[in-house]
């Protein structure tokens, strides 16, 4: 037994497929930064600190925080564009996060079969180079679905600051009654923003579990771009 387990789990037999690219690797982790500093600034905006006595120019925390949540929505944004950018000039894993193939029937096998993954009612998870179709629809939601909600509710707000007539007010200036007024706008942009967290907490839990579980690695698949499949045999 001993034999025919060195032998599975030689470097020779783990094949390996490249599947993410340099340029959607560092949006992920340009991404990840960005959401992890809106999320923190945003929730000290949300609910400000305590006031500081003394002359208002030496105590100019909370504008700061504003800028550094200025700043890094605009590279969440911009982040974005270039994603999707990519998703057209890139290979065709790069494509996964904005187009699943719902309207393929083996698709929603593949759904069905990792949804029973998940759920433990199968151990052996599907070698599959790029998201499973699960994870697929996930990241749709999350990261393309309400990533543009979060970009618009945000630069929405961002534009009444600006003024009317600012770019950020041409552009954006509809969301506001979209969502019934500034106070309902600011909620819906809160509450996306426990969302993302709640998504990237599950994000971490299933990467981790698919590299011990599945048996295929996930973690160093984002930073190296390279999947390989630890079980594979000759």
């Amino acid at each position: 037994m001993a034999t025919v387990m060195e032998t599975k789990h030689a470097p020779e037999n783990q094949a390996a497929v490249y599947v993410f690219e340099a340029p959607v690797r560092i949006w992920h982790w340009t991404h990840t930064f960005s959401i992890l500093v809106c999320a923190a600034t945003g929730y000290l905006i949300a609910y400000p600190l305590p006031s500081v006595g003394g002359e208002a120019s030496q105590h100019f925390l909370m504008g700061n925080l504003r800028l550094i949540h200025f700043i890094s929505s605009y590279v969440f944004a911009i982040g974005f564009v270039v994603r999707l950018y990519w998703a057209f000039v890139g290979n065709r894993f790069s494509r996964e996060l904005f187009l699943p193939p719902i309207f393929k029937a083996a698709w929603w096998e593949g759904l069905w079969y990792e949804l029973r993954f998940y759920l433990f009612l199968t151990r052996e998870q599907r070698k599959t180079p790029g998201h499973n179709p699960m994870a697929q629809i996930a990241m749709w939601l999350f990261n393309v679905l309400l990533g543009l909600v979060m970009i618009g509710t945000g630069f929405a707000l961002y534009g009444e600051g600006l003024g009317l007539g600012s770019w950020a007010d041409r552009l954006f200036g509809w969301v506001i009654p979209f969502f019934g007024g500034a106070q309902n706008t600011r909620m819906w942009h809160l509450m996306g923003m426990w969302l993302l967290i709640v998504f990237a907490i599950i994000h971490v839990y299933m990467a981790i579990r698919a590299d011990i579980i599945g048996r295929q690695s996930s973690v160093s698949t984002i930073i190296s771009g390279w999947r390989t499949y630890k079980d594979d045999l000759p």
